[in-house]
C-alpha cells in the first residue's frame, strides 16, 4: 500500500519569522536595574537626560548606519555633515535672535524649524556631491574608502573655519526651552523633552518608511539583489545616492541638536562625535537602523548612571558596553535587515 504524500496548499500563508525581542528588552533592563542605587527624583532626572542624549546621538548615528547598511560604505566623513549642518542654522538663528529671546514657544519653534530645514537642504547637497565626487570612484574598496572619507572631513573643517572663522560661536537655547520642569522633586530640561520627541519621531519616520512604502521596499530589495531591481526597471543607483543625501540630512539635523545642546559650536565638533557614532554602529549592529536606536540609548543612558555613581567608570562605559554587547552577540544586536 503507498503511503499518500500531503501536498501543500498554494494559497497557504507563508510561516512568520520570529521576532527578536531579546535586545528590546536592554532599555528597560538598565533603566530599572539603576532605580536601586538612585534617588527617585534623580533618576527621573538622569533617565531623561539619558533619553535626550540617545536621541541626539541616534539622530547622528542613523544618517551613517543607513548608508553603511545599504550601500556598504564606510564614511568617516560623516562628521563633516553634523558640523556643517550646525553651522548653517547659524545663518538663520543669529540674525533672528530677537526672535529666540521671545518667551513665546511657537516663534522660537518656527525659527528652530526653519533653522533645520536650512541645515538639512545644505548637508542634503553636500552629501550628494561628496558620493558624486568622492564615494563613487572608491565603491567596494573600504581602505580607500576611510582615507578619503576621513580627508574629506578635514578639508570640510578648514573650509568652515574660513567661512565662519576660527572661533567658537555661542548659540544660546530659546528662551521657552531655557530651564526645566518639575514632576515632584525631579527636574527636567525641557530641551531635552524636545529632544526626546523629535528623536522618536525621526525613528518613527524611517521606520515606517523602509517597511511599509513603496521607496522602502526598493531600497531593501536593493540591498538584497540589486541587479535583478535594476532588471526590472528601477534606477537602483539613483535610489540609492537618495539614499546617502537623506542620510547626510539627517546628519545635518543631528548637528542642530548637538549644537544647541552644548550651546557651543566649534569646527571639530563632528570629528569629536564620530568615535562614539560608530560605537553605537557597531552595537546595533552594521547596517541596522532599530539596533542603531537601541544601542543609542543604551550608550546614553549607561554613561549617565555610571557619571553619576562611579564618574571614573563612565570615562569607559562606552567601550566596556560595547566589548559586553559583542561577546553576547558578535554581530551586534541586530543584523543587518532587521528590525
Amino acid at each position: 500500500m503507498s503511503a499518500t504524500l500531503p501536498i501543500a496548499q498554494a494559497d497557504a500563508p507563508l510561516p512568520a519569522a520570529r521576532r527578536d525581542i531579546a535586545p528590546l528588552l536592554l532599555v528597560p533592563a538598565v533603566v530599572l536595574a539603576a532605580l536601586p542605587f538612585i534617588s527617585f527624583p534623580t533618576w527621573i532626572t538622569l533617565t531623561v537626560a539619558g533619553l535626550a542624549m540617545g536621541m541626539m546621538i541616534f539622530i547622528m548615528a542613523s544618517g551613517l548606519t543607513l548608508v553603511f547598511g545599504l550601500m556598504s560604505v564606510l564614511n568617516f566623513g560623516h562628521g563633516a555633515f553634523v558640523s556643517v549642518g550646525a553651522f548653517t542654522a547659524t545663518f538663520v538663528l543669529l540674525p533672528m535672535r530677537g526672535w529666540l529671546e521671545m518667551d513665546s514657544l511657537l516663534a522660537n519653534l518656527g525659527v528652530l524649524g526653519l533653522a533645520v530645514l536650512l541645515a538639512m537642504l545644505v548637508t542634503a547637497l553636500l552629501g550628494w556631491a561628496f558620493e558624486r565626487i568622492v564615494i563613487m570612484p572608491v565603491y567596494g574598496q573600504h581602505l580607500k574608502q576611510i582615507l578619503v572619507t576621513m580627508g574629506g572631513m578635514i578639508v570640510s573643517e578648514q573650509l568652515i573655519n574660513v567661512v565662519w572663522g576660527a572661533e567658537q560661536i555661542a548659540l544660546p537655547l530659546p528662551a521657552a526651552l531655557r530651564g526645566a520642569v518639575f514632576l515632584g522633586e525631579a527636574a527636567i530640561e525641557k530641551y531635552r523633552l524636545l529632544a526626546v520627541v523629535v528623536g522618536v519621531a525621526v525613528f518613527a519616520a524611517m521606520f515606517l518608511t523602509l517597511n511599509r512604502t513603496r521607496i522602502g521596499l526598493l531600497i531593501r530589495a536593493g540591498v538584497e539583489n540589486g541587479e535583478m531591481v535594476e532588471a526590472l526597471g528601477y534606477r537602483i543607483r539613483r535610489l540609492f545616492v537618495g539614499v546617502f543625501a537623506a542620510g547626510s540630512a539627517l546628519a545635518g539635523l543631528g548637528g542642530v541638536m548637538w549644537g544647541l545642546y552644548k550651546e557651543t559650536l566649534v569646527a571639530q565638533m563632528g570629528s569629536e562625535i564620530m568615535v562614539l557614532t560608530f560605537i553605537v554602529i557597531i552595537i546595533g549592529g552594521l547596517g541596522s537602523v532599530g539596533g542603531c536606536f537601541i544601542g543609542s540609548l543604551l550608550i546614553a543612558l549607561v554613561a549617565n548612571y555610571a557619571g553619576f555613581l562611579a564618574p571614573k567608570v563612565a570615562l569607559v562605559s562606552n567601550i566596556v558596553l560595547m566589548i559586553a554587547v559583542l561577546l553576547w552577540r558578535p554581530a551586534g544586536l541586530y543584523t543587518k535587515g532587521r528590525l
